[in-house]
C-alpha cells in the first residue's frame, strides 16, 4: 500500500461541489470584498471535508493532524479500525478525528449511521459509535436499540431527534456520500490523513506513519508560503 498524497482527488472535488456560491454569499458579497476567501480551491476543499458543521468529531486541544474516516457500522474492516484509532490518540494527543458515515451495506447501515449522527443532540455519540463498532455479526433494527441502551442512550430522545433533525441528517449523508465517491474510494474504511489519502484498513504502525508523513506534508507547505 503507498502512501500517496492525494492531490488529484481534492482538485476533482473542488471542481465538483461546494464551491459555487451560495445566494447568501452572493449577497454578502459586496459588502465584505475586505473579507473575500483567498484560499486555493483545494484549501477550501479540504476545509469543508475536514470541518463539517454536522459530521462527529473528537478534537483535542492543538490538534495539528486531522483524520477524516468514511465508515460503516456492518463493515469489518471499519471495526478493526476503531481500536487502532483509539490507540493513536492515546498516543498522540494532537490528533482530530471526524467521524463520516458512509452506509453502503443497506437500510441497517443507514438506519445506524443516522441513530449515531442524533446521538451527538443529547453528548453520546462517542460512546453509541464506540459500543456500535465493538458489535459483532449482522446489525439488525433491534440490535441498534439494543446497543444505544448499552451505550446508555435515551431512545426516546433519540427516535424524537432523528425527526426533528432528519434534513440536516440527510445532507450530511449526501456530503458524505458525495465526497467517498469523488476521493475515489470503492468501499470502507477510506481515509483522510491530513492530504493523504487512505483505502482500507490501516494497523497502528502504519496509521501513524501516515500521520507523520502528513505533518511533514503541511508542514513544509507552510515553511513555503
Amino acid at each position: 500500500m503507498k502512501l500517496p498524497i492525494h492531490v488529484l482527488a481534492i482538485l476533482l472535488i473542488s471542481m465538483s461541489f461546494g464551491l459555487a456560491p451560495t445566494a447568501a454569499q452572493t449577497a454578502g458579497a459586496d459588502a465584505a470584498t475586505d473579507q473575500q476567501d483567498t484560499r486555493s480551491d483545494a484549501e477550501r476543499v479540504r476545509d469543508a471535508i475536514q470541518n463539517d458543521p454536522l459530521a462527529p468529531t473528537v478534537a483535542p486541544e492543538n490538534h495539528d493532524v486531522t483524520i477524516v474516516m468514511y465508515s460503516d457500522y456492518q463493515c469489518p474492516y471499519c471495526r478493526k479500525m476503531q481500536p487502532v484509532l483509539e490507540a493513536l490518540m492515546e498516543k498522540d494527543e494532537k490528533v482530530r478525528l471526524v467521524y463520516r458515515d458512509w452506509p453502503i451495506f443497506g437500510e441497517v447501515s443507514e438506519r445506524a449511521a443516522r441513530a449515531a449522527i442524533a446521538a451527538q443532540f443529547q453528548g453520546k455519540h462517542e460512546a453509541f459509535h464506540g459500543a456500535l463498532m465493538r458489535s459483532n455479526g449482522k446489525l439488525s433494527f433491534g440490535k441498534i436499540r439494543d446497543t444505544a441502551d448499552e451505550a446508555g442512550i435515551d431512545w426516546d430522545q433519540l427516535k424524537s431527534d432523528m425527526v426533528t433533525h432528519k434534513d440536516e441528517i440527510d445532507a450530511l449523508l449526501e456530503r458524505s456520500r458525495i465526497q467517498a465517491t469523488l476521493l475515489g474510494f470503492s468501499g470502507t474504511p477510506g481515509l483522510m490523513v491530513g492530504p493523504l489519502r487512505f483505502g482500507g484498513a490501516l494497523d497502528l504502525q502504519y496509521l501513524e506513519t501516515a500521520v507523520e508523513q502528513a505533518r511533514k506534508v503541511d508542514n513544509k507547505k507552510q515553511s513555503d508560503e
